[in-house]
């Protein structure tokens, strides 16, 4: 049975999902006065809850109806993989810390929002803010990883653009606890970082910067409600058509095949960001099943997947030791158009091995993959082959900023969502600049260069950084949104995550999220001056 919440309980704003989008706004619109609902489909995480070992799937992967509750969740399409976040903090429980400031126009200056403002002037002080909230600074190091980021930039002919990361970890003295450094002591107390490098499995330490320590703490501070393990399932206005009157926004426990505890939350005003994937399916639905008939048929559409590959190297010497201290250090700028990152996962990362197979390209990639293995059977179906691999491994992601998309479409209304290619140009599915640095990896440290397993048994890229499918646009016939983050068609219907961003970042885009919600809501009137 739906449990309605009562009429003295109604909310300002209720806002789908707690990472960089749906944090931000949390915080922002509670200090502006407002009441707040935060809910989160996945768990709540506290530091030492976070798996010891990607070998422990119950936390490390998402999957609630089989009993899997980590924080990420991996979804295969058509035309890609989709890795993203699952739990209060969203992405920042599992990305790998990095936060940069796009520097390509082909972000700045895409056409689909191009004429609607000058973003890099207009977004500016909002990345300066978020990089405050966030923590951001500077890794120092150099170690194996680093000097062999360092020797591929040069073999490519770019030494110069070699460069440390920019990240979001507290690196105080290791493993020592102390008072608050970012907020003059307001904020929670902290803990050095140990240099484990297990980033993205979650953690342990209380390092890393997740939004539970700055935004969502913060929010919470005043006032802001937040409901971990509820999924939202149907979204529609409470009275008028246009949401003018409010909204419903009905949940029930997350992965339940029984006793969904399904509720019903009442609030002037929605916020969606769950996630560039989250936001697009949970869209889809309302406006198929009749909860938001209203939105631009555009939901779906210009899909980003920042054109990205994932390939990986694996040093022959078992006893070599290619960890980086955090989860990425370095990067390195080939073109104008494309960047990359070392990844490591730590020494507990060794399950990540499964995902990883021979060096493919081109045409033909299965029958690569199968004789390759077939060619050297002791390496690649040996069942030891995972142990200590993630300590003599480096993953690199490479991305691009060039314009390509996909569409998330059903076949037929209400049916499952699957990508499509409808306009422009598709995301590739096989970068040769990947493989060539994954290559030049191999030369340097005496290893096997390797290839995400799906993109060689069915040509299908992983990226974990998806974006747009709720792009920005000046009308509802070009996209979803408005310039100022409103949806089309409804009023204080706001969407702050990457499903609003117009075009491929080309980096990291967790500061690109945060900052650009941090925009939208400054245009959010104080509750005093404009009653939602």
């Amino acid at each position: 049975m739906v449990q309605p919440r009562r009429d003295d309980d109604v909310q300002d704003w209720v806002i789908v999902g707690s990472g960089f989008g749906g944090s931000v706004a949390a915080l922002r619109l509670a200090e502006k006065g407002y009441s707040v609902t935060v809910v989160e489909q996945g768990k709540r995480y506290r530091d030492e809850d976070f798996a010891k070992s990607a070998w422990r799937l119950d936390r490390v992967l998402w999957a609630p109806r089989a009993r899997l509750k980590g924080i990420m969740a991996f979804t295969p399409f058509r035309h890609v993989s989709v890795l993203s976040g699952v739990g209060v903090g969203g992405g920042s429980l599992v990305y790998g810390n990095t936060l940069y400031v796009p520097h390509s126009d082909d972000f700045y200056q895409h056409e689909q929002w191009d004429e609607l403002a000058d973003w890099r002037t207009v977004l500016a002080p909002h990345y300066a803010t978020a990089q405050r909230m966030l923590g951001v600074t500077t890794f120092e190091g150099d170690g194996p990883s680093e000097q062999m980021m360092r020797a591929i930039a040069a073999d490519l002919d770019v030494a110069d653009s070699y460069h440390p990361t920019q990240v979001g970890i507290y690196l105080g003295t290791p493993g020592v606890r102390g008072p608050d450094p970012y907020f003059d002591g307001a904020g929670p107390s902290r803990t050095g970082c140990t240099r484990c490098g297990q980033c993205m499995l979650g953690c342990r330490v209380g390092a890393k910067n997740t939004l539970e320590k700055n935004y969502l703490y913060f929010a919470e501070k005043h006032g802001v409600r937040i409901e971990s393990e509820r999924t939202v399932t149907d979204i529609r206005p409470a009275g008028s058509d246009d949401g003018s009157d409010g909204y419903l926004v009905t949940t029930e426990r997350s992965g339940a095949w029984l006793r969904r505890d399904r509720q019903v939350h009442r609030a002037h005003g929605v916020v969606i960001a769950a996630g560039a994937l989250g936001t697009n399916l949970l869209l889809r639905k309302c406006k198929d099943k009749g909860g938001l008939p209203q939105l631009s048929e555009r939901i779906g559409e210009l899909v980003r997947t920042n054109s990205e590959a994932i390939v990986a190297v694996t040093a022959r010497d078992r006893h070599k030791d290619m960890r980086a201290e955090l989860a990425i250090t370095s990067s390195v700028h080939p073109d104008e158009h494309t960047h990359f990152t070392n990844n490591t996962y730590g020494v507990r990362g060794d399950a990540m091995s499964l995902n990883f197979g021979p060096l493919t390209s081109g045409a033909g990639r299965r029958l690569q993959f199968a004789l390759a293995i077939l060619s050297n059977p002791l390496r690649w179906l040996n069942p030891f082959r995972p142990r200590g691999w993630s300590q003599r491994s480096v993953v690199f992601t490479v991305m691009q900023s060039l314009d390509s998309s996909l569409s998330l479409r059903p076949r037929r209304p209400g049916g499952r969502v699957n990508t499509a290619i409808s306009e422009g140009t598709a995301p590739s599915n096989f970068l040769p600049i990947a493989n060539r640095v994954a290559e030049l990896a191999a030369k340097h440290i005496d290893g096997y260069p390797q290839t995400a397993v799906l993109e060689s048994l069915i040509s299908t890229p992983t990226t974990a950084h998806i974006l747009g499918g709720a792009v920005i646009a000046d009308s509802p016939e070009r996209g979803v949104v408005d310039r100022y983050r409103r949806a089309f068609g409804y009023h204080n219907f706001l969407i702050t995550d990457g499903s609003t961003v117009p075009a491929n970042v080309g980096v990291n885009p967790s500061l690109t999220i945060a900052a650009m919600a941090e925009e939208a809501i400054s245009h959010v009137p104080t509750k005093n001056e404009d009653n939602v």
